[in-house]
């Protein structure tokens, strides 16, 4: 007989204070270890040729990520940062106590009556989406309860998360280790 179900998530990276995700440029770079290099792989004619692989560390946490796609450094830097971000919002949790939560006033600013609106492109996504999951894993992946607490519905709080696939997989992943079902897709 054969397991369909996801093993449970990996353990987050338990951090205080302001969440990694949340910090502005600055902060965040400080709290980095940036290093170029070369990168195996396909890319066309002048891929080789300069440094153009940029890998980041995040010092605190550990995370890493390295973006090397692009043939431009720039380019490539620019997409470092962001997958960065992303990640730490993915793997890094705050404690918080959701029975005195206060939401930041980023949410507060962008939440519009019991809906969430932003593009999983905009700056402001991963600064949320590391809320949302804080709160979310701190309800023990209870998804209505986590909305109610954000002061918006499941609905929108389940398409907030769904945006970044790495997010929704750790949700389902732990709402399944409870012994819940699965988000839909």
């Amino acid at each position: 007989m054969t397991n369909d179900a996801p093993p449970p998530p990996t353990p987050p990276i338990l951090m205080e204070g302001v969440h990694p995700a949340c910090l502005d440029n600055d902060q965040l770079r400080k709290e980095c270890e940036e290093t170029f290099g070369r990168q195996r792989g396909p890319g066309g004619q002048h891929r080789n040729r300069r440094d153009s692989a940029v890998h980041l560390r995040h010092i605190p946490s550990g995370v890493e990520i390295v973006a090397a796609e692009r043939r431009s450094q720039q380019e490539n830097r620019r997409v470092a940062w962001r997958r960065l971000r992303l990640k730490l919002a993915r793997r890094v949790r705050r404690r918080i106590d959701t029975n005195r939560y206060i939401c930041s006033d980023l949410w507060k600013q962008r939440r519009q009556g019991e809906r969430m609106g932003v593009s999983p492109k905009h700056t402001d996504y991963p600064p949320l989406l590391a809320e949302a999951m804080d709160v979310i894993e701190a309800r023990a992946w209870d998804v209505a309860g986590a909305a109610g607490t954000l002061g918006i519905t499941m609905s929108q709080l389940v398409r907030l998360v769904r945006h970044d696939p790495g997010a929704f997989e750790r949700v389902n992943r732990g709402r399944v280790a409870r012994g819940w079902h699965q988000l839909r897709k």
